[in-house]
């Protein structure tokens, strides 16, 4: 077919209930607090990392399970979360992600020792992989008029894809001006609103309710999952060679691989293969993928070069981030809105991941006399407008069509796309970044200081250079894969997969 056709956001023909359609704005404003608080979690931590590393007194290699606690925790549970959220009703698994997140924040905050810490912040992974796919499969049913339904992903899309900037900014203020307690105290806000909002707004109901969980299923993806993002963590410490590197990223491959197998013949599977086999949404999967491996070299390099080679305080760098969010928000109610409806993603979608890789190239430029305006801040607006156009529309094709008793498993794959393209951008940007310092330094005086920031400046653009090569890919992948034509919404069909 030359034309992508998607169902009902339903998946069913039955019309929406209209106590909820007359309060889908101010579930789409709940739902986009929550996600917020999920997504900005992933980076306002980082910047209290050295407080907080010398408030407990822990080491310098303990320091990344202040992240991977929760990156473990999130990934390997999601597709978990998705389905509970089918099963038993995305209402309460909602509310109950919503209240434990808010409970791990406190005790995360107030803790006392490295271990606390950890444990905060695995439980903090547990129940966002409870929360995440239960907020995006509540938007995915709550909007489903064509028009309303991209302005609603736009929005979601948006907060997904800037959360991490917004993490940035919250982080260095809330160190700066408190403590780096606070980095996670903040989260009872965002909290509080989102649960009221959710117990008034939301109704009950259960989509998948006459189906059983999957326990064979369930283990092997966690496990799966859970080996994939702990080797590519492993990378960060430990050499490629190493067998908790490969061996663990072996295991996993071997476990995803029989959870396909297994998913093709369990009579209640977790991840059903209908899910995956509509082109435009495997193609979607793979494009979240990419995106989420390659933003890591805007955030994480980006931010060591603005605070150590250009001197900026951390709340500085968390502003110096606001115009890629506002050019990413912009461009994120064109592209849904009004470019993916009129001529398709197969165009809008590679056109967004050239932008970003132009702007990451771009960004090489950078040097140790460079200046924020003239050689960041151009490029950032660029990188901006390009993952505006890649981000919200991949994650409104990637759950549209979708039967609504699948919404919540369809919502978790999206986030585990997310999440498991991070790790992989984490590990291998990190090691290579490494090993472009360490060459420069070969021949060379390393105890020279002069040295030593030209090498960081080589990890850098490295890092920058293989950001743009993933967004290039990206792009060539997707317009292989996305159909060709405009996007058109069928509202009285039945889910349709093409095969």
């Amino acid at each position: 077919m030359s034309q992508t056709t998607l169902a009902d956001a339903t998946g069913t023909s039955a019309p929406p209930d209209p106590k909820v359609s007359a309060r889908r704005w101010w579930i789409l404003g709940i739902i986009g607090i929550a996600q917020l608080m999920v997504v900005l979690d992933a980076t306002i931590v980082n910047i209290a990392l050295p407080s907080a590393q010398q408030d407990l007194g822990f080491t310098d290699g303990n320091r990344q399970w202040i992240v991977t606690a929760y990156a473990l925790a999130f990934a390997s549970l999601l597709l978990l979360g998705g389905r509970i959220a089918d099963l038993f009703g995305r209402k309460p698994a909602f509310l109950i992600g919503v209240a434990g997140f808010a409970g791990a924040s406190v005790l995360g905050g107030a803790s006392t020792s490295f271990g606390m810490l950890v444990t905060a912040r695995a439980l903090q992974g547990v129940f966002g992989a409870l929360l995440a796919p239960a907020a995006l499969s509540l938007l995915n049913t709550t909007f489903t008029d064509a028009k309303e339904r991209a302005k609603a992903f736009s929005v979601y899309g948006a907060i997904a894809g800037a959360g991490g900037a917004v993490g940035l900014l919250l982080g260095g203020l809330l160190t700066d001006a408190l403590d780096w307690r606070w980095t996670l105290y903040v989260n009872l806000v965002f909290a509080v609103a989102a649960f009221v909002g959710g117990w008034i707004l939301l109704s009950s109901h259960r989509d998948a309710a006459g189906a059983k969980l999957d326990l064979p299923g369930t283990v092997l993806v966690s496990a799966g999952l859970f080996s994939l993002v702990y080797g590519f963590s492993n990378a960060e410490t430990h050499d490629w060679s190493s067998p908790q590197t490969w061996g663990f990223l072996a295991a996993g491959a071997v476990l995803l691989s029989a959870f396909t197998w297994w998913q093709t013949r369990a009579k209640h599977p977790l991840l059903p293969m209908r899910v995956l086999l509509d082109r435009d949404r495997a193609a979607s999967f793979v494009t979240v993928l990419i995106t989420g491996a390659g933003m890591f070299g805007v955030f994480l390099f980006l931010t060591y070069y603005l605070q150590l080679n250009l001197g900026f305080s951390p709340t500085r760098t968390g502003v110096a981030f606001l115009p890629m969010m506002a050019a990413l928000m912009v461009m994120a109610q064109i592209s849904t809105t009004v470019l993916v409806p009129r001529i398709g993603p197969k165009i809008v979608i590679p056109a967004g991941f050239a932008v970003a890789a132009v702007g990451m190239a771009w960004l090489t430029g950078i040097g140790l006399d460079s200046g924020f305006a003239t050689h960041v801040l151009p490029q950032l607006l660029l990188i901006g407008a390009g993952l505006g156009a890649v981000m919200p529309p991949a994650m409104a094709l990637a759950t549209s069509g979708i039967a609504a008793e699948d919404a919540g498993v369809a919502s978790a794959t999206v986030n585990t796309m997310q999440q498991v393209g991070g790790s992989i951008g984490t590990a291998l940007l990190n090691t290579l970044a490494a090993s472009a310092a360490t060459s420069y330094l070969a021949g060379r005086n390393p105890a020279d200081k002069l040295n030593q920031a030209q090498a960081t400046i080589e990890s850098y653009t490295t890092a920058f250079w293989w950001s743009a090569g993933f967004f290039a890919a990206g792009a060539v992948i997707a317009f292989l894969l996305y159909r060709r034509g405009a996007v058109r919404q069928d509202p009285g069909a039945a889910p349709v997969v093409h095969m």
